[in-house]
């Protein structure tokens, strides 16, 4: 039987890390389903508002996407600018870390859904009160930023995972 090549087995655990990753996705898809619900529900309620429902809406399933752009991110660095290809050590290890920074990243899922919740009652909230539409966009945003913050700790994990291993020199 053939060897498979120490580099072969990182790209490998690199590409499963890449679509591991990418399950983040499925937060923001909902979240931003239940807002552009919201938004629906709003604009039928008060057709007056539709535009204003219609703005808080898409700014709040744009944030709702963060969760998904870091995750796009991380696989992207496995896939096209994989810095652990060149990393020497434990290779199990190495490998290990392609995989687990995949996995880190699904914390995204939570912040995604979390958004598109805040997202949906604020659409919600301007459709029955237009006129304060200012104050219910700033707390939908502050929670919003709230809410990222796991999905910003799994990116975190993740890029010292892959180019700051403090696990490979514990081998040293």
């Amino acid at each position: 039987m053939e060897q498979i090549s120490t580099k072969a087995l990182i790209l490998a655990c690199s590409a499963i890390g890449a679509g591991l990753a990418m399950i983040a996705g499925i937060g923001p898809g909902i979240g931003q389903g239940y807002a552009a619900g919201k938004g629906a529900e709003a604009v039928s309620k008060n057709p007056k508002s539709g535009k204003q429902s219609m703005m808080v809406m898409l700014l709040g399933a744009a944030v709702a996407e963060t969760s998904g752009i870091l995750a796009l991110v991380v696989a992207l660095i496995m896939l096209y600018g994989n810095p652990l290809v060149n990393m020497t050590g434990g290779t199990i290890i190495i490998m290990a870390s392609a995989v687990g920074a995949g996995f880190s990243m699904i914390a995204g899922v939570g912040p995604g859904i979390g958004q598109g919740y805040a997202a949906g009652k604020a659409t919600e909230a301007v459709g029955k009160r237009p006129k304060l539409q200012p104050m219910i966009v700033r707390t939908m945003f502050l929670g919003q930023a709230v809410a990222q913050t796991t999905g910003i700790y799994a990116l975190i994990i993740s890029l010292v995972l892959l180019f700051a291993n403090p696990l490979v020199n514990l081998l040293k």
